[in-house]
């Protein structure tokens, strides 16, 4: 006899028998209680249960075609450990978004949140294993700073021990102080951006992925992007596959994300807008709505390369061959998702790179320990970040960004957890 333990998500009642679907680590399973096969007192705690109760079973396992997962758990015995207080909040019928949002601590508990924060999981441990084996060194930078990284505006001020700091945007900085000492460094944390944005794809608060290489150059970077991304999609597929069906997204989609991706240049990709209609010329931002349209007819990310320097940080190398124009990429996801990664060549010259920083009106004096890395061994290096946030996103096939992390950040104001 076997036991399992877990949560009460559902309970249905078919004359002499009770189906109990229980929640716990592995997912959800489909239990079932038979009259004659339980005692009276076990049968009356049986009917007694309501969602969300915790409860021990002890029973054995059955192959069963229609159970999840193609097995059910025969119960013998029932242990209430406790019984949760009726009505739920988060009961049958929809809910708002607002709802879901107040609720959050419940909210996550539900079938569509396990199964995109079991995803998630394997996203995080797919990257940390896919950097190990190519010889990357993890970091842990700050997120208390004291410069921007990604322009003034959308910096969180914060009070630093009555010195005037900020919430990270970016951990792209203190990775390229590492790559003298390790030459190839990438971390996991969060950044913060305090754009008042309403959209479907922005957070205040993100988790992001960033790595950075000495002696990397812009096609050595793409590389390094469609590899990862694709080692992520062939991890998800094969460990996650019960989790992608239910989140309507087939593993064999993600299967088919192989290197290389498409490259389309900054001009091309304006071209290919004005086909469709857009209103825009070279020298215009390429946002959201554009990305879109870009994205939406294909089914593998592409990466859309060179952006106008005027656009970018300060820190963004120029084109040896195109003035004005940045060597960056920014990696697409397909379906009409949009930017996920964004990364390129930084700056090595001392000169240029203090001329842009004036240019972005900061004083070179805050950045002089990130001038010293050029003074000291400058080397050619490029890098960039990833949003898992958005990544979890595309490959969920959600609706909206918040729904890509358990307790998100927008920008919003009311209740928060």
């Amino acid at each position: 006899m076997e036991t399992i333990r877990g949560w009460v998500l559902k309970k249905r009642e078919h004359g002499n028998i009770i189906f109990i679907d229980l929640r716990n680590r592995d997912g959800i399973t489909q239990c079932v209680v038979r009259r004659g096969n339980v005692s009276n007192e076990d049968w009356n705690k049986a009917e007694e249960l309501t969602q969300e109760s915790s409860i021990i079973l002890k029973g054995e396992w059955r192959l069963e075609d229609r159970a999840p997962k193609g097995r059910e758990f025969v119960v013998n015995g029932i242990e209430i450990v406790h019984l949760a207080e009726t009505p739920y909040p988060l009961g049958k019928k929809e809910h708002s978004p607002e709802t879901l949002m107040e609720k959050r601590h419940l909210a996550v508990r539900g079938q569509r949140y396990q199964a995109i924060f079991r995803v998630r999981s394997e996203i995080l441990r797919a990257s940390r294993e896919y950097f190990m084996n190519n010889g990357y060194i993890e970091v842990s930078p700050p997120i208390i700073v004291t410069t921007a990284c990604e322009g003034g505006a959308t910096l969180f001020k914060i009070d630093y021990f009555d010195t005037p700091a900020y919430l990270t945007q970016s951990s792209q900085l203190y990775l390229e102080i590492m790559i003298f000492t390790y030459e190839k460094v990438w971390c996991l944390a969060p950044s913060f951006r305090a754009e008042k944005s309403r959209t479907r794809r922005h957070l205040a608060e993100f988790w992001h992925l960033e790595a950075e290489a000495a002696w990397m150059n812009l096609d050595e970077l793409m590389k390094l992007e469609e590899e990862l991304v694709s080692y992520i999609c062939h991890s998800v597929a094969e460990r996650c596959p019960y989790e992608l069906k239910l989140l309507n997204r087939n593993p064999e989609e993600l299967l088919g994300i192989e290197p290389p991706f498409k490259r389309i240049s900054y001009e091309e990709a304006i071209e290919e807008l004005r086909k469709e209609g857009v209103n825009i010329n070279v020298g215009d931002e390429i946002g959201g709505d554009e990305e879109y349209i870009l994205t939406k007819k294909h089914n593998k990310p592409i990466f859309l390369v060179g952006y106008p320097l005027k656009y970018k940080p300060f820190y963004v190398k120029e084109l040896k061959d195109k003035s004005g124009m940045g060597a960056t990429v920014d990696l697409l996801a397909p379906e009409g998702y949009g930017e996920m990664a964004t990364g390129g060549e930084r700056e090595d010259n001392i000169e240029k790179l203090i001329e842009r920083i004036k240019g972005e009106g900061f004083n070179p004096e805050n950045y002089d320990w990130y001038l010293d890395l050029r003074r000291y061994g400058s080397v050619p290096h490029a890098g960039f970040g990833m949003g898992i946030d958005r990544l979890t996103w595309w490959i969920c096939k959600l609706d909206h960004i918040r729904d890509a992390v358990p307790f998100p950040r927008l920008f919003r104001t009311g209740k928060m957890i």
